[in-house]
């Protein structure tokens, strides 16, 4: 009896794996048609869960099939990053805090909120782009998780840069529209290297993303330039293309490609540059 009972249980077994699969191939089916979407549902919360620590609800396999085709969604995240940075600012000032302390707090509050990440990197490529005398050494000393004197450096550059910038622009009433320009714009920087750079390595962040399509570029250089026009910047969106590009100059002579360090120090320097720009234009 125990033995006329094998086939009937193996053909249950084989019917239930054949369901299984096919369930399986019509989902995979699913997300590749949807990564051939310019636009997707998951791609800001996709975003919003790369690029900073902030809790999102996502989909974790479409999010994963859709890959870089959800970059389009970068400036929308730095529009977000910079709106709770300047709300930071706006609550300090409103307490009586000084400028200065309100700069650092907001920045302080910025940092928190993407985890440090484009700092990790713009620290990480200061030592490897300029410590390493090849290539190989130069990726491999941007993987290492210790930090040298160009990564000190270059760190603290920025965040002396951003704190003298944002102590300037508080004290002109226009932190909002400045916040959200610069946050907008930055992130479309990003979006321009992962483009126009092929990948520098065969694994790690950048390598997982992938590449964005072109469309999927102009669609996130539009957001950008949006947010520019309507903040009243303008000619921000020339500074950042100017950045974009030679910062990818930099890199394709250094390592002939981009990794996520790359594309951390490329915002860090947008953003720098912006922060400079609109300091000059509104004092």
């Amino acid at each position: 009896m125990a033995l006329a009972s094998y086939p009937r249980w193996g053909q249950s077994l084989a019917l239930f794996n054949r369901g299984i699969g096919n369930e399986k191939a019509t989902k995979d089916r699913i997300l590749i048609e949807d990564d051939k979407r310019l636009i997707d549902r998951v791609d800001l919360p996709a975003a919003i869960g790369l690029l900073t620590r902030l809790p999102v609800v996502i989909d974790g396999d479409r999010a994963m099939a859709r890959g870089a085709a959800s970059a389009w969604a970068y400036p929308l995240v730095g529009v977000i990053i910079g709106t709770v940075v300047a709300g930071i600012a706006g609550i300090f000032m409103w307490l009586g805090v000084p400028p200065s302390i309100t700069a650092a707090l907001a920045l302080a509050g910025g940092i928190v909120v993407t985890g440090a990440m484009h700092e990790d990197g713009l620290a990480d490529s200061a030592d490897g782009l300029w410590g390493g005398w090849d290539k190989a050494r130069r990726l491999e000393i941007m993987k290492d998780s210790r930090i040298g004197v160009y990564g000190v450096v270059a760190l603290g550059l920025s965040l002396l840069i951003r704190w003298s910038a944002l102590v300037a622009i508080i004290g002109t009433g226009n932190t909002w529209i400045a916040l959200i320009a610069t946050g907008a714009l930055s992130r479309s920087a990003i979006v321009g290297a992962m483009t126009l750079l092929p990948h520098a390595r065969r694994d790690g962040l950048s390598k997982n993303v992938g590449r964005p399509s072109q469309q999927t570029f102009w669609v996130s250089a539009g957001l950008g330039a949006f947010f520019a026009l309507i903040t009243g910047f303008l000619g921000l969106i020339f500074l950042a293309a100017l950045i974009t590009v030679i910062c990818v100059m930099i890199a394709k002579a250094k390592i002939n490609g981009q990794t996520g360090d790359i594309l951390g120090a490329t915002q860090q320097i947008a953003e720098m540059s912006i922060l400079i720009a609109i300091v000059v234009s509104v004092t």
